[in-house]
């Protein structure tokens, strides 16, 4: 453990950003521990240099990454980007920077690949004879309106595509910009083609600013919600992740005002840490709620049979264990009372039966 180790000075908070550290992912050969050798002065964090975004432009070979999880409603999803500048400091996302020899921590959240051939890798896969369509989860790793989109336009132009070929698909996320493409979305709802998943995991403004810094604001996700119902699309509210103590109070709030801004749907999951999240998460509660950390973790490993993550299917998602079994108790009577469908399978009947794949300049036509 570097807090071991002599001079090795405390890190800060950057403002702006979730985690508190950038240690090096799991793969990567060599391992970097900030020391203060002397001739450098405390840290000061409003000399420090700002963190900078930085964005790396890649092709992908293929775009629908499959799955076979009995825990999802989805066997295929699209992930436009890797990486996700909202800071969110427990995404379970973060250790997949590992791969790219990139930090879960800081680089998770400043360093950002895009896949800018996506829509075009997607169309081929769906006019391939053998494809069978089914719902396609849009953000199922990080979220596909963070601040990139506004310039990239990536998931846009996957929703041209699904649109034009008439597939069904659900997007989640905890971004106002995907009332941006309400047009669209109102159409493909129209057919019952999409429903969309707003993330709202407390609200509590100060508490999302430390722990979702660069994400919408509770009040925001909420009106997305408005704007989405309003406008016929199918809007469920996810309730994740609750941590226990720190905002596993508010679930039933939460649902609440999600029902009253229109949501029909709803689900809930018990914080996961996987791999190098532990150590990261760990770091943050130590730094912004040092009076619950021993608890919150305390409660996380009587929910996980003794560990911080257990990656069994069947109880990841919601824990084992009496806290855990409470909540679940907990979200169910709250749904039962507000009227909202838990967020199983069956609540996505989205229509698989309307694909099709639109003529293109040069094909031959059709006798019927």
């Amino acid at each position: 453990m570097t807090d071991s180790l002599p001079n090795t000075p405390k890190r800060g908070p950057l403002k702006g950003r979730g985690v508190v550290s950038n240690a090096s992912g799991r793969y990567e050969a060599q391992t970097r521990i900030p020391v203060d050798d002397g001739w450098v002065l405390a840290r000061d964090e409003d000399a420090a240099p700002k963190l900078r975004t930085d964005v790396t432009v890649e092709t992908c070979k293929s775009a629908l990454t499959r799955n076979t999880s009995p825990d999802i409603p989805f066997d295929r999803s699209l992930n436009p980007y890797r990486g996700c500048e909202h800071g969110c400091v427990y995404c379970y996302a973060r250790p997949s920077h590992a791969y790219m020899n990139l930090s879960p921590g800081l680089d998770f959240e400043s360093k950002l690949f895009i896949k800018a051939n996506m829509a075009e890798r997607l169309e081929a896969e769906l006019r391939k004879p053998s494809y069978k369509p089914a719902p396609v989860m849009i953000g199922a790793n990080t979220d596909p309106y963070q601040r990139i989109e506004g310039e990239y336009e990536i998931t846009r132009s996957l929703l041209e595509v699904l649109s034009a070929y008439r597939h069904p698909a659900v997007i989640v996320t905890k971004s106002y910009m995907v009332t941006r493409d309400l047009g669209l979305l109102a159409e493909m709802a129209a057919d019952n083609l999409i429903s969309v998943g707003i993330s709202l995991t407390t609200m509590d403004k100060d508490l999302a600013r430390t722990m979702e810094p660069r994400a919408a604001t509770p009040k925001r996700r909420l009106q997305a919600m408005e704007i989405l119902s309003a406008a016929g699309v199918p809007t469920t509210v996810l309730a994740a992740p609750m941590i226990p103590t720190l905002n596993d109070f508010e679930l039933e709030g939460i649902l609440e005002a999600s029902r009253d801004a229109g949501a029909t749907t709803a689900a809930y999951i018990l914080l996961r840490l996987p791999l190098e999240l532990k150590d990261l998460f760990a770091e943050w509660l130590e730094t912004h709620a040092p009076n619950k950390a021993k608890r919150v973790m305390s409660l996380l490993k009587q929910s996980r049979d003794g560990q911080l993550y257990v990656s069994e299917f069947g109880t990841r998602m919601t824990g084992t264990g009496v806290h855990a079994k409470l909540l679940n108790q907990r979200f169910h009577l709250a749904c039962k009372k507000l009227g909202l469908r838990p967020a199983e399978p069956a609540a996505f009947p989205l229509n698989s039966s309307a694909f099709t794949r639109p003529p293109r300049v040069g094909d031959q036509l059709g006798l019927f």
